[in-house]
């Protein structure tokens, strides 16, 4: 399944750590790619900082019209999934969204337009109650992948993370400048 994540909107200074953490973990979890406007460079390069350490190709795109991302999407088939506490339960959904081959995940910061409600295939509700957009996106991309996602691993990385049952245990790739 080929997974991106659009994140809509930001709060401006109070959203930057949480835009930061959406993007890291749509990354983490097995997204592509993260389409975001109204965002601070700074987490362009963090992003870009983690892949050259961490590994991996995750490409952030900066956008200045996230309508036009989701037509162009819908327009080759990839599947509209918002995150809203407004949705379907995530229970009642997930195996049909599983089976999509390309799905956008629309994430909000603030209040989203009515119009994200329309133009989504799924609007997707992990609860029902006020909750982070960050969990609501680690849930979801756990939920459709299975957990498969944790079996991927990320190329070119300078460190690889030894899992340990008690302690750190980082293994350095490549010596860095």
């Amino acid at each position: 399944m080929k997974i991106e994540v659009l994140r809509i909107g930001q709060r401006i200074v109070r959203d930057d750590r949480v835009t930061t953490h959406v993007a890291l973990v749509a990354r983490s979890f097995g997204a592509h790619k993260i389409y975001m406007n109204e965002v601070n460079p700074d987490i362009e390069k963090t992003i870009s900082d983690i892949n050259k350490t961490w590994g991996g190709n995750f490409k952030i795109e900066i956008i200045s019209d996230w309508k036009k991302i989701i037509r162009e999407r819908k327009n080759t088939g990839v599947k509209i999934v918002h995150l809203t506490m407004y949705g379907q339960n995530i229970n009642n959904i997930e195996a049909k969204i599983r089976n999509e081959d390309k799905i956008l995940i629309v994430v909000g910061a603030e209040k989203v337009p009515r119009e994200i409600y329309e133009l989504a295939d799924y609007n997707i509700a992990v609860g029902n109650q006020p909750h982070s957009e960050v969990s609501a996106l680690g849930v979801l991309l756990d939920r459709i992948q299975q957990g498969k996602q944790f079996e991927s691993k990320f190329e070119n990385s300078e460190r690889v993370i030894i899992p340990q049952e008690h302690g750190k245990n980082v293994m350095v790739n490549k010596t860095t400048d």
